[in-house]
């Protein structure tokens, strides 16, 4: 008599993990074909869906010379972002604020980190991740795909005057899709 064989439930594939999401970040703006499907607008940002790993959100995103995010943080998720053309400048708190039950903070002075990304470099962030991010060019475009998981439940906007953080306004998925 042989032993039953056993039974394998079917894999649940894991939720990526911030390295897991720059590596896709960093394989997609090297992909030429991917990055040329952007529409560039001469003014304004433009960006395309993508579909990311793990069920992660995904975006190709364009930027014009002079413009940027806004500080902002992407709440509860993880992500990262690579530049695929042009060069991104990040600015960030290296300090984890409250997620909730605030409007203004006093950042001391040792919390700012600038790191500038040119094209086929990118970074990963965790959760509650407090940054903005410029094309600081005059005259060339840049772009970059971005990947956060879960997929971003919100955005929070700040506004920044020296060291005092301000929170102003709370984006849900439907003011961006």
């Amino acid at each position: 008599m042989s032993a039953p064989s056993p039974t394998h439930a079917p894999a649940r594939s894991a939720a990526p993990t911030a390295a897991e999401l720059l590596s896709f970040a960093l394989r997609t703006a090297a992909d030429p074909e991917t990055v040329a499907s952007l529409p560039l607008d001469p003014e304004g940002r433009t960006w395309i869906r993508l579909d990311g790993p793990g069920g992660s959100e995904a975006w190709l995103i364009g930027w014009p010379p002079g413009t940027g995010t806004g500080w902002h943080d992407h709440a509860e998720s993880r992500g990262a972002f690579a530049t695929a053309r042009g060069r991104l400048t990040e600015h960030s708190l290296a300090v984890r604020l409250p997620s909730e039950g605030w409007q203004s903070l006093e950042l001391s002075a040792d919390v700012d980190r600038t790191r500038a990304l040119g094209a086929g470099t990118g970074r990963a962030f965790g959760e509650h991740h407090v940054h903005e991010v410029l094309n600081e060019s005059t005259t060339e475009h840049a772009v970059s795909v971005h990947a956060y998981y879960p997929p971003l439940p919100l955005i929070r906007r700040y506004s920044r005057s020296g060291p005092v953080l301000r929170l102003e306004h709370v984006e849900r998925p439907a003011d961006w899709q």
